[in-house]
């Protein structure tokens, strides 16, 4: 299966998907909420638009909140190697071709529209990425006209009879760099193509920006978008500050309490620019203290911890101690090998796109070996299962367990900033009160 037939069935690809898709969602990730699958048929003619700050983890987020086998575009310079283009093909990803990549380059892409067209017709699902490239900022960027002008070409192609969608999406990584966290996935409501067939046989200049901002307009909806580049670190400091607590809220996720927050926030700039002012210096006050302190903000709910707090928890950590152990043991190839691949990795973006498929190799070579081993070395074969399940498992308890470690530790911090009236954390407190204040009368 190769770029000739990728809009094609491909039962290797269909064998891989799960398996590529239960490291992504259950070992990567601790949670994925996505919304708005409801929104279409992905049986219709779509074309889905997802925002781009978090390299390959975009696209995957999207590949795996879809049934099928949908096709990607992608940047035309990440198919210079024969190999890797050939892996690239089996993912079901196609380049497209810039003047930057040569002029002559160009006329590749008529190739590639023929075969979005096949894609479209054949009801795959083409994802394009809008903004081109990445940046690792929670904003919509503008949009290239590359995404419409193929739908339209496409609907031409068809005289619209296809009747495409362009299906906005929007993501949210709760961080872009640490495994574990909290991947949100939103799908908006279809844009027809063909509500601007009028206008593109009228005006193709026209209809293809009426849909891209169009587009736009329907993006932000669905996704954290901080408007302001002058103030952007003070409100997305802010979104931890105040949000922080509700990454795995799933009935009222953490991208919309984001989203209703950056709304206050812009409605009190323009009404009370003083007061807009003081918040945004007090969170960037609060968050150089905090990184200073080493403190976390969800630790600050509480003003005082007591002792038999912290005895309860290191009476757990000491319990709960061998199985830690075990896990690290176990799984540490997974933490530290992947870690030696980003180094001197220049784009901070693609750190979780290497961790994910660093340790996505490592665990298809070194959990085989282990399942061997298991079956060897322990009897009856039901038990060798057993304990090998555990592998995973106790690794990701390895992982939680140092969260919890960490989250004591600060809590002890805390108490001891207290017991000696530490003004910088003093500081952080008052600034966190009145950041909280000023919000709730927002």
């Amino acid at each position: 299966m190769g770029r000739e037939n990728i809009e094609k069935y491909s039962l290797p690809y269909a064998l891989l998907k799960p398996v590529l898709g239960l490291w992504h969602s259950k070992i990567f990730y601790r949670r994925i909420i996505v919304l708005g699958r409801e929104n279409f048929d992905q049986n219709d003619h779509l074309i889905f638009a997802p925002n781009h700050q978090n390299a390959l983890m975009d696209a995957l987020a999207v590949l795996f909140s879809l049934k099928g086998q949908p096709v990607f575009l992608a940047r035309a310079d990440i198919f210079k190697n024969r190999f890797f283009s050939s892996l690239l093909y089996f993912l079901k990803i196609l380049p497209v071709y810039r003047i930057r990549d040569g002029y002559n380059s160009l006329k590749n892409n008529d190739w590639i529209f023929d075969k979005t067209v096949e894609v479209l017709k054949n009801k795959n699902g083409l994802v394009i990425l809008p903004e081109g490239n990445h940046e690792g900022k929670r904003r919509l960027r503008q949009l290239k006209k590359g995404i419409c002008r193929i739908a339209f070409q496409a609907g031409e192609a068809s005289d619209f009879s296809m009747n495409i969608k362009i299906i906005p999406v929007g993501i949210e990584f709760s961080h872009y760099y640490r495994i574990r966290q909290v991947l949100t996935v939103v799908f908006g409501k279809p844009i027809e193509v063909s509500e601007y067939k009028s206008l593109y046989h009228q005006n193709q200049v026209l209809a293809i920006n009426s849909l891209k901002n169009r587009l736009s307009e329907e993006m932000r909806k669905l996704m954290v978008h901080i408007d302001s580049l002058d103030d952007y670190e003070a409100i997305d400091e802010l979104r931890v500050i105040v949000n922080g607590r509700y990454s795995d809220d799933i009935k009222n996720p953490k991208l919309f309490r984001d989203r209703l927050l950056i709304e206050k926030i812009n409605g009190l700039a323009e009404r009370s620019p003083e007061t807009y002012r003081k918040l945004c210096n007090l969170s960037l006050k609060a968050g150089k203290l905090a990184h200073k302190l080493r403190i976390d903000y969800r630790l600050l709910e509480k003003e005082r911890y007591s002792a038999a707090r912290i005895i309860r928890d290191l009476i757990a950590l000491a319990v709960t101690l061998p199985l830690f152990i075990y896990g690290v043991l176990l799984n540490f190839i997974f933490y530290i090998i992947p870690e030696l691949f980003t180094r001197n990795l220049k784009d901070k973006q693609f750190y979780s796109t290497i961790i994910y498929s660093v340790s996505l190799g490592l665990a298809l070579l070194i959990m085989p070996v282990y399942l061997v081993i298991s079956l060897i070395v322990i009897k009856p074969w039901w038990l060798a299962l057993l304990v090998f399940a555990t592998i995973p498992v106790s690794g990701i308890f390895a992982w939680g367990y140092r969260l919890f470690y960490n989250q004591l530790k600060g809590i002890i911090r805390i108490n001891r900033y207290l017991k000696r009236k530490n003004s910088d954390f003093i500081k952080l407190t008052e600034a966190y009160r009145e950041i909280l204040d000023i919000v709730r009368n927002l």
